[in-house]
């Protein structure tokens, strides 16, 4: 799904980019944006909201950053993991 992406939120989501629907699965909406960062939208969220197929990034800067921080949290314990010589599957 996503590919670790090295650009802030900041610049997916500034001079007016977009974001564009994917696919749908287990209750989630998957969006991407304009550089191909993937992220997931919960239904559980979404109340009465509309989602178009694409829309302003900035509306979305929300999920962006909780799924950066997801991906980073986990890159972390998966680099702690690896430095207390535990084992991992590449």
């Amino acid at each position: 799904m996503s590919t670790l992406n090295t650009r802030t939120i900041k610049e997916m989501v500034n001079n007016n980019q977009k974001v564009a629907f994917r696919f749908y699965r287990d209750g989630q909406l998957w969006y991407a944006t304009e550089c191909g960062f993937e992220f997931p939208v919960p239904i559980s969220e979404a109340g009465t909201a509309t989602f178009l197929a694409t829309d302003r990034a900035i509306l979305f800067m929300r999920y962006i950053r909780k799924h950066m921080e997801f991906l980073n949290k986990s890159m972390d314990q998966q680099n702690s993991l690896e430095f207390n010589g535990e084992p991992h599957n590449s």
